[in-house]
């Protein structure tokens, strides 16, 4: 590549120009919730398009666990369940390793179950939040426990008879929802979610496809508990969280068009680019898919973009994106504030403190707040060296604002990006022309 380093350090140096056509890994919040709902389904699921990164892998590790099979295949994944009802005990503590969204639904799907189990990760995943699936879970009449009363994993499982209920969860958040919908399905009696503002739906559009009683209205999410759910026919379109950095490398290059097929387009996952427009930047977006899920193509190129203040019910819609965002707001010209994204602290590592620190390492000047940042522009990319921090994000963070700066930018931990993007160096260095 155009720099030099081991895997895990590494070295990105500027770009005179950024041309290219790529396709990114499949979505991983997709893929997550087609492994795991497929083995709740009857028969073989095909996960066509699956993302095959780290915490996706960890999914399938522990669907295998419970009794199903998983082949990887050229084209995805094929997942053929046991059924939700008739899931095995597992031999082994589960291991979720990095993964959040693993270790949060698979503890929905295993509160209805009539066996033991308990969950665990590594280090970063021991530290993140569990309390606010384990307490909404109780509400359904769940055994679950934990460390700090159910705060952290490692997280214990027992059997339980759940009844459905009124549940209101306090944070904007898919996986919250997704392990209380899980649940629902093995409880007696309907349940009903209310949530503070709308998160993605990806959950909810795969149930109704395996046949389960999902209805949504006046903002709350109503499930019914079901026999049995039918196998999976899934095309998983790439990943928007990862397109974000070509998308905003393109707008910050001087030079600079990048197209990217078949990225996944849902409403409620396209935040970063409805507030990229807003500031301004020359982006072409043709929808060409919507069922099961919105996908078409995005073309990106350089922008002279102006400020934004982005909070409110925008933030669930762009959360895994704002550490792009933050780098796009330091090339505009003006104040941007980003408010309400107080959920980044709890992330794969505190993000409100790693994206300071990943871009105050490279000259620019970040202003942290309690809920998010405050930025200053314009502002010129130095280069320098950054900590990955164990984080996938920080990892293309710095490599994305390497190819626009003027000097390069070593990232050590580099190889954190293989959890969500195994391929992104390669696809960095097809995009230099």
């Amino acid at each position: 590549m155009h720099g030099s380093g081991s895997p895990k350090v590494r070295t990105v140096v500027p770009a005179k120009r950024l041309r290219g056509e790529i396709r990114v890994p499949g979505d991983k919040s997709i893929t997550h919730r087609g492994v795991l709902l497929g083995a709740l389904g009857c028969g073989r699921s095909r996960i066509m398009g699956a993302g095959l990164g780290a915490d996706t892998i960890a999914s399938m590790k522990v669907v295998q666990e419970l009794g199903a099979i998983v082949e990887i295949t050229k084209e995805g994944a094929l997942v053929t369940g046991p059924g939700l009802h008739s899931l095995r005990q597992p031999k082994n503590v589960l291991d979720c390793e990095n993964s959040g969204t693993t270790m949060r639904l698979t503890a929905g799907l295993l509160a209805g179950q009539p066996f033991n189990a308990t969950l665990t990760g590594d280090a970063s995943l021991q530290n993140r939040p569990m309390g606010r699936i384990t307490m909404p879970l109780r509400e359904l009449g769940a055994e679950i426990d934990g460390r700090k009363d159910g705060k952290f994993a490692p997280l214990s499982i027992r059997p339980s008879q759940l009844r459905g209920t009124d549940i209101t969860i306090q944070v904007p958040s898919a996986q919250v929802k997704s392990a209380i919908a899980l649940a629902a399905l093995q409880a007696k009696g309907s349940t009903t979610i209310s949530q503070p503002s709308p998160s993605r739906d990806h959950t909810e559009r795969m149930l109704r496809a395996q046949g389960a009683n999902v209805a949504e209205e006046a903002g709350k999410l109503h499930i019914n508990p079901v026999e049995q759910l039918e196998a999976l026919d899934l095309a998983v379109p790439g990943d928007i969280s990862s397109a974000a950095f070509w998308i905003i490398a393109a707008t910050i290059h001087p030079d600079a068009i990048i197209t990217i097929h078949n990225v996944g387009l849902n409403p409620l996952r396209t935040g970063l680019l409805d507030t990229l427009l807003e500031m301004g930047a020359q982006i072409e977006i043709t929808l060409e898919t919507l069922d099961p899920e919105p996908a078409g193509t995005v073309v990106a190129a350089s922008s002279n973009l102006k400020p934004v203040n982005t909070c409110g019910a925008m933030i669930p819609r762009l959360i895994d994106e704002i550490p792009a965002l933050v780098l796009a707001a330091t090339t505009a010209n003006g104040l941007s504030t980003i408010t309400d994204a107080e959920e980044l602290r709890v992330k794969e590592s505190n993000r409100i403190q790693t994206v300071t620190a990943a871009l105050s390492a490279l000259g620019l000047q970040i202003t942290p707040m309690p809920d998010g940042f405050v930025i200053d522009g314009p502002q010129h990319i130095c280069g320098g060296e950054v900590e990955a921090a164990a984080d996938h994000r920080i990892a293309m963070l710095a490599a994305v604002a390497g190819l626009s700066g003027s000097n390069p930018v070593t990232i050590r931990g580099s190889d954190a990006a293989d959890v969500s993007y195994p391929t992104f160096w390669q696809d960095l260095e097809q995009l230099r022309a």
